[in-house]
């Protein structure tokens, strides 16, 4: 076998491959001298068939299958042997009829291209410099996320017939719509329950409502949002014919231990404190996110190297994919086709960017997913499929590729922590709004 370099330009590398047929055709009967003992043939004793004869009956298709083992075991060869690292998977390209290669007839020769990853020296993390915002949780959150637990809580009573409805009371409706005097399908309603001001139905629809009693007859004229999720009706007029079965107001629930115990907590004070937790964990997080972007940032900038282009191509085409299948917003609906192509296209150069910088960074300190964290994240992923856990399980554990997609988040934000330990790091108070900001958005 013969393997020589045969280009390299920049991160691209050519070699070509040539195995000459005799070495072929020794494979091929060493490969058939294995499996003769296990061969049974009319007219023959179970392996005492001649390897000449296993060759006319099965030559094919073993040499099939060992010329499939030689180009991918010399595909990753030509690399390793050089310490190169293909950065996507090797493709080959034949020179040789296949045909006469397995007939035995020639040599195979072919080219096996790929682009390597680029050497990179990170920077000294220990020298970076960053503010991570931070904010307390106010007390008049916690007292409103109480309020709206209450609220979930409420029970409602009904009112006198002659009483009129107001903000917030439950009115029960029967009610039919109609666009351009034609009902529409999902337009029609049978004692449905809406708590007036709650934003259930559409704008404009609750508010006509205040002020009803029982027996009302009501035509509620509304628009569709121009943003509806069922585009047949985005953006049309509408009148709902509305009968109104009852009118109920909301019991005032009070604020104490015994609504702590309705939702599973021994007391108000425990109820408090729960919310507190995780308020401050989703405030943490929110931090967390800020400083990540600030540092991404940095090595961003302070990193320049050769990107693969195909790593780069195929980062983009999953980006742009997303793109084309979600709303562009107004700032993008302002601009070209080609332009919006550039810019996320620096997005996709960035990512990868940035992924072989982590990578490299996490390689030097030996950084690693345990395997009861890539274990953990498998049954979150199971979870989100109810009724169909073992499946998703045996997905998993039956496609690497499928595992390698949940690792590499994972590793990301490993090799996040452990740069976030070692540079130096300054908390700086801010306004919860202005935590609350996107990251990504800034």
């Amino acid at each position: 076998m013969e393997v020589t370099e045969v280009s390299a330009e920049g991160l691209d590398r050519k070699f070509a491959v040539k195995v000459s047929a005799t070495e072929l055709d020794e494979k091929l009967t060493e490969r058939l001298t294995e499996l003769k003992g296990q061969v049974h043939l009319k007219g023959f004793r179970k392996g005492k068939a001649p390897v000449s004869f296993l060759k006319k009956m099965y030559g094919k298709g073993v040499m099939g299958e060992i010329v499939q083992e030689i180009v991918t075991e010399t595909s990753q060869k030509a690399f390793t042997d050089r310490d190169l690292q293909p950065a996507m998977a090797p493709h080959p390209h034949f020179h040789s009829d296949m045909d006469d290669v397995i007939a035995g007839k020639s040599d195979l020769e072919y080219d096996v291209h790929a682009e390597i990853l680029p050497e990179i020296e990170p920077m000294d993390v220990a020298t970076l410099k960053l503010v991570r915002p931070v904010a307390e949780v106010p007390a008049e959150e916690i007292d409103e996320a109480i309020e709206r637990i209450a609220e979930q809580q409420t029970s409602y009573t009904p009112r006198k017939a002659t009483q009129k409805s107001k903000k917030k009371d439950m009115v029960n409706v029967d009610y039919v719509g109609t666009i351009d005097g034609e009902e529409f399908a999902g337009g029609k309603g049978e004692g449905v329950d809406l708590v007036l001001g709650s934003g259930t139905f559409i704008p404009g629809f609750e508010d006509q409502l205040t002020d009803v009693k029982e027996g009302d007859q009501v035509d509620v004229k509304v628009t569709f949002p121009e943003d509806y999720n069922a585009e047949d009706l985005a953006g049309k007029d509408a009148i709902f014919a509305v009968t109104v079965k009852e009118v109920k107001e909301p019991e005032a629930v009070a604020i104490d231990d015994e609504l702590a115990k309705k939702v599973g907590l021994d007391s108000l004070d425990d109820l408090k404190a729960r919310l507190r937790e995780r308020m401050e964990g989703d405030y943490k997080q929110q931090s967390r996110a800020h400083v990540k972007r600030a540092l991404l940032d940095r090595l961003d900038e302070a990193h320049e190297f050769e990107l693969p282009n195909g790593m780069v191509d195929a980062e983009f085409k999953q980006i742009w994919e997303q793109v084309q299948a979600s709303e562009l917003d107004d700032e993008d609906k302002e601009k070209s086709e080609d332009e919006l192509k550039d810019e996320y296209r620096k997005i996709a150069e960035r990512r990868v960017r940035l992924g072989l910088v982590l990578a490299e960074i996490g390689k030097r300190a030996d950084v690693s997913v345990p395997q009861e964290d890539l274990q953990r994240e498998m049954i979150n992923m199971a979870r989100a499929y109810p009724g169909q856990e073992k499946e998703v399980l045996e997905f998993y554990q039956n496609n690497p590729a499928a595992v390698q997609q949940l690792r590499a988040p994972l590793f990301e934000e490993k090799v996040v922590d452990y740069i976030l330990e070692r540079c130096e790091v300054e908390d700086k108070t801010v306004s919860k709004d202005e935590l609350m900001k996107d990251p990504d958005g800034e």
